[in-house]
This record gives structure tokens, sequence and C-alpha cells, in this order.
């Protein structure tokens, strides 16, 4: 199933980038290849699962194929169609094997991905429908450009539109929501998002613990020092998908042979691969001595979610022991985007760490959807 839907998009991409004209470009959200689901990715209470291909469109505007997943409710939906949930996940990787939509009972990225999906069941019971992108890059041909804020923000927005052609039961109100990396990603949806689809009506985000300071990761890395060891399971991720995205990002003339085990890690397996490594790569040895890192940091630097100007309302999610995203972190953005005017509700849920804080959010997150689609206020913390 998965094998075909993959030769499908192998094919549409082919013909995108062989520059052949003759053929019409797929329009972004446009279905290309659709299955009935029936891995661990299963919504259990969704009367339909669908695992798909659909056109979208890279950082640059240049079309792409992404795979994802559609869950429908079971009943009669309401008045306008059922309203969306367009999840945007977390870090598992940059390997085909690391996308969600091919999550397996022991797969390599399902300590994560289990979790989320029962969350994520929770959402369909309440009447949502879940569409879940993976993304650029990831179960489809070329690289996984992580943390590329354009390029996420066409897949989580046109993975919306898809879901549209493939069932008509589904509505034009949706939310982005997204966790971590997807955090990030639900951020910049909430203003770019409004206007990659007009036909739409994004009524609110929901952020979850989102990756920011981005820009700051590379001398962070290059300090060398001991306490930076977890942060290396990001690295090569940053660096791959970076590479993926812009040309001028060479990884091969940043890191060092003694960082191999972790660029290796990267590029064939998914984040537990890549902790593994760490182990085997002594931190101040990461970057070469004349690595230049300027080029690698001002990219990153534009795709800080700090960069946008929210135009719906926000919901922000932190919890007090994530190791991952910290505290103040969350903190400084939200005071940032605060600034810019946004409508932000601030949630900090105590003793949560960052997996964790999804499902502890999910009652607040439930409420503030329920009142937007009531058009009702949101609670602000600005």
């Amino acid at each position: 199933m998965i094998g075909a839907l993959t030769a499908t998009a192998a094919v549409v991409a082919g013909c995108s980038s062989a520059g052949d004209n003759s053929a019409p470009v797929p329009s972004g959200g446009e279905v290309l290849a659709s299955a009935p689901l029936t891995n661990a990715a299963v919504l259990p209470n969704a009367a339909r699962n669908e695992v798909i291909t659909y056109a979208s469109e890279n950082g640059n505007g240049d079309p792409i194929v992404v795979s994802g997943t559609v869950a429908i409710p079971a009943g009669t939906a309401p008045e306008g169609g059922w309203p969306v949930i367009s999840w945007a996940h977390g870090t598992t990787g940059t390997a085909d094997t690391c996308a969600p939509s091919a999550d397996t009972v022991d797969g390599p990225a399902h300590d994560y991905l289990g979790g989320v999906t029962a969350t994520l069941d929770e959402w369909v019971k309440e009447g949502y429908v879940v569409v879940r992108t993976d993304y650029e890059g990831m179960g489809t041909p070329g690289d996984h450009t992580y943390l590329n804020a354009a390029s996420e923000v066409n897949a989580v927005t046109d993975i919306v539109r898809a879901a549209r052609h493939l069932d008509d039961s589904v509505g034009t109100k949706w939310f982005a929501v997204g966790h971590s990396q997807g955090g990030s990603a639900a951020v910049s949806a909430s203003d770019q998002a409004v206007d990659r689809a007009p036909e739409l009506e994004l009524l609110g985000a929901i952020s979850i613990a989102p990756g920011s300071g981005l820009s700051q990761s590379p001398a962070y890395i290059k300090s060398g020092n001991p306490a930076i060891a977890p942060a290396l399971a990001f690295l090569p991720i940053m660096l791959i998908g970076s590479a993926a995205a812009d040309p001028a990002i060479e990884p091969e003339r940043l890191v060092t042979e003694a960082a191999a085990p972790l660029m290796t890690a990267g590029r064939r397996g998914c984040i537990a691969d890549i902790r593994a490594a760490i182990p085997a790569v002594p931190v101040d040895q990461v970057f070469r001595p004349d690595a230049d890192l300027r080029t690698w940091t001002d990219y990153l630097a534009k795709q800080e979610p700090s960069n946008s100007t929210p135009r719906v309302p926000v919901l922000m999610v932190q919890g007090t022991a994530d190791q991952l995203v910290i505290v103040p972190a969350t903190d400084a953005l939200v005071k940032e985007l605060c600034g810019k005017g946004a409508r932000i509700d601030y949630r900090k849920y105590e003793g949560a760490d960052h997996r964790a804080t999804i499902a502890a959010s999910l009652a607040d997150s439930e409420a503030f959807t329920a009142a937007l689609l009531d058009g009702r206020q949101t609670p602000q913390s600005c």
C-alpha cells in the first residue's frame, strides 16, 4: 500500500523535476493517490482512515508531493461539514521510515507517535477530522526540509484542502495544531496559512512546546560544552534539513569525521538512532575548526516562529518539566509575539515534560477550539 503511494509520488515528482511543461502541475491540495490506512497510525474512533499523497509546494514555491493521513469521524457531519485539526508532528527524523503515516507498533518512532495517536483519536471522538502531514521529503522522494517554515505551512494547509477533495463531509473551518517542530509550524501557519488557502477559514492555532531560538543552535553546539550532548540528537536533522532547503549549506564542510556517526544515523534512522550514536562523538569535536556557520545560522534565523505575526488566536502550551523546549524559551517567544499584537492564550502545565504536555493540554485545547467555533473570545495572556 505505502509502496504504491510512494511510486505515485515518485512519478509525479519526476515529471515536475524533469521540466515536462506538457503536463499540468497539480494544484496545492490535489489528492494524487489514496488507500485505506491499516497500520499503527489508524485513529480507532474514525469511520474512515486514509493514507494519501497530495500536491503541495516547497519553501521556494516549487511543486512537491507530500504524504499524510486523513481520519473522518463517524456519524453525520454538522452543517458546514466537520471542522478540521491539521496536526503538525514533532521531530522524528528525516528518513522516510520516520514518517508518521508509516508508523507500526514496532516502528523506530512509535515511542513518540503512539502517544500522539492516542491523543489525536480523542479529537476524532469529539467530531473533528484529523489530518496529519508527513511534511516534505518524509515518505515521498527528496530530503526532509526540517524546520523550513514555508514548506511546513504549505504541507499543513494543503492537506486540509486534500481532505476536502477526498471526502465532501469535511468543512472549511480548521485549526493548525502542532508539537515541538510542529509547534513552530503552527505558529508560522497562524500567519502564512491565511493567504495560502483563502477559501478555507483558519480559526486558530495551538502551539505545543514550540521549537524556537533556532539560530542559536550552531553557536551553542560549537561551544563544545559537555552540557550540549543531548542537543546533538537534533544536529544531523537540522543540518540535513537545512541543506535540503538551501544547497549553500554543506554539512560535510562543517562537521568533523568524529561526528560521522551522528550524520549517518541522521540519514538512515530516526531520532532514537541518533541518540544512540551520541556517546561515540566527542562533544568538543563536532564542527571543523575552520567551519563557517554563518550561512547556516542566517538560514535558521529566517525559519524562526518569532518572525510570524499571528492573524488568528493562538493557544501556546508549555510544560514546566520540559527539558527540550524550556520554559524561558517559550516565555520569550510569547513576549515577542505579544509585542506584535498577537492574541495569545499562554498555558503552562506543572510537572509535564516535552511529550506529556500534548495529553496534558488536551482539555484546554478542546475548550479553545470549541470557543472559536462558537464565535466566542478566547482568554488573552498578552
